[in-house]
């Protein structure tokens, strides 16, 4: 019982001590846009005649109106830079148990900042070539509208309703707060120590629910046949793990022991191995399957393993 004990409470320091260091040398950061809604709900007559056409009443009825083709290759386009800036904070941050707030090191804020500057130009260009063939979205939805079409619902220019924001929230208990009321600092402070402490299991499940996706998904291409011939897989497949482990090797708290186990031995796997060598060489192919496999059994059984700490909201 006695080495039980002393089990958990290793654990707990260890836990504690991961915490802490990210606490120490991470700071947070939130990322947030100003969007051009592309619906607009019915107005209570137009709800009324749709709920006629079908006989039905009409607080049952709810029903939007899509006022842009977001189909278009202008709208494509700026909707594929706003992805661009979510994947890139995503990417540099780990999660924070907050909305909209991650966690980025400290050392990595001015490079993040740069690159920030960088896709908000391209957004306002974006942004521009949308206003450009605005009076032509606008035309088509006159078209497609019918009556439901309404002027009002479109503002003269689209600039300045496409932007993005970024800044980085204080996460810590204020200091004045310890001279004013000590308890409540000292409850303050264990609420976002218990935060940290999520945070490393969040880092934890989300290194470890990548990994296993990625690397089931380049076991299956491996693994088998289609049609009596070898299963066709794309470079990315390779590639998407080699920058998981860099992303890794970058973010890595190192609270897990097993986890950095496990990493390394999938990027031992691929190292130094092409795409090409896999599609060319059966034997390699079947190995790495193999290994992989391995691997993700090993990830499933980490995952369903891992204890629940305790929350403090």
């Amino acid at each position: 019982m006695s080495t039980t004990l002393e089990t958990i409470d290793t654990t707990l320091r260890d836990t504690t001590s991961h915490a802490d260091h990210l606490q120490q040398t991470t700071a947070a950061v939130r990322v947030s846009f100003n969007w051009f809604g592309t619906r607009r709900s019915l107005s209570a007559e137009q709800k009324h005649q749709a709920a006629d056409t079908f006989g039905a009443e009409h607080d049952t009825l709810s029903a939007a109106k899509k006022l842009i083709d977001t189909a278009h290759p202008v709208w494509k386009d700026i909707t594929g830079v706003r992805r661009t800036i979510e994947q890139y904070w995503k990417s540099v941050s780990l999660p924070y148990p907050e909305s909209a707030i991650r966690l980025i090191r400290q050392d990595r804020i001015f490079d993040f900042n740069c690159r920030m500057e960088e896709l908000r130009e391209e957004l306002s260009d974006a942004s521009e070539r949308l206003n450009a063939r605005y009076d032509e979205l606008i035309g088509t939805a006159r078209l497609r509208l019918g009556r439901l079409f309404n002027q009002l619902d479109y503002p003269q220019s689209l600039r300045g309703e496409f932007q993005v924001r970024w800044d980085y929230p204080s996460v810590e208990v204020p200091d004045y707060l310890r001279r004013l009321n000590p308890q409540l600092y000292r409850e303050q402070c264990e609420r976002i120590r218990s935060r940290f402490d999520e945070a490393v299991r969040l880092a934890e499940e989300a290194f470890i629910t990548e990994l296993s996706k990625l690397v089931s998904h380049l076991t299956d291409r491996l693994s088998g046949n289609e049609d009596g011939r070898p299963k066709v897989f794309r470079d990315s497949a390779v590639e998407n793990l080699k920058q998981f482990f860099h992303r890794f090797r970058e973010l890595n708290i190192h609270s897990s022991e097993d986890l950095d186990r496990l990493v390394d031995e999938a990027r031992d796997l691929v190292q130094g191995v092409r795409p090409q060598q896999l599609r060319e060489n059966e034997f390699l192919r079947e190995h790495v399957a193999t290994e992989l496999t391995s691997v993700q059994t090993q990830l499933d059984r980490l995952m369903q393993d891992r204890p629940r700490r305790s929350i403090m909201r």
